[in-house]
């Protein structure tokens, strides 16, 4: 039997992840489990000026970027928490090294994260972040599927 005590959700703004939220906290339940919610705020590409310099609207974004984070961990935490106590982890990150950096960090044994389902070309060309999470995690990963009926 597993120890499942500390489980990370990655969660950004779709329904695969609010799904994957609801599941994650479902099982924290069950094994009487601490959360980490984890959202990665992915780097905007900056605008830069003729001169070479950094346009101010790179930080302006970041700053608002971390304070949606906040507001979404939060909303989650809300809706699915049960109570559950929940530590927020936000960085600025691609979506799967972030991911997998933060559970190594925090010490996650079990990650739950949505995916979208795409196939196709869309899926050869992009990836898909919890295929690259579950191949790359020191732990076991739980995919939940969009399609699933929860």
């Amino acid at each position: 039997m597993m120890n499942i005590k500390k489980i990370m959700i990655a969660v950004d703004n779709s329904t695969c992840s609010e799904k994957a939220a609801r599941i994650g906290y479902e099982v924290a339940k069950t094994f009487e489990a601490e959360v980490a919610l984890v959202n990665i705020i992915e780097p905007i590409p900056a605008n830069i000026n003729p001169d070479l310099t950094l346009a101010p609207v790179f930080l302006e974004t970041y700053d608002n970027s971390e304070e949606n984070s906040h507001v979404l961990l939060k909303e989650i935490e809300n809706k699915y928490g049960l109570g559950i106590p929940t530590t927020y982890l936000s960085v600025v990150d691609s979506a799967a090294h972030g991911i997998i950096q933060q559970s190594d960090a925090w010490g996650s044994n079990l990650i739950v994260i949505g995916t979208y389902g795409r196939t196709g070309l869309y899926h050869f060309l992009m990836g898909s972040v919890a295929e690259h999470v579950a191949r790359k995690s020191a732990c076991p990963v739980l995919i939940v599927p969009n399609k699933a009926d929860i």
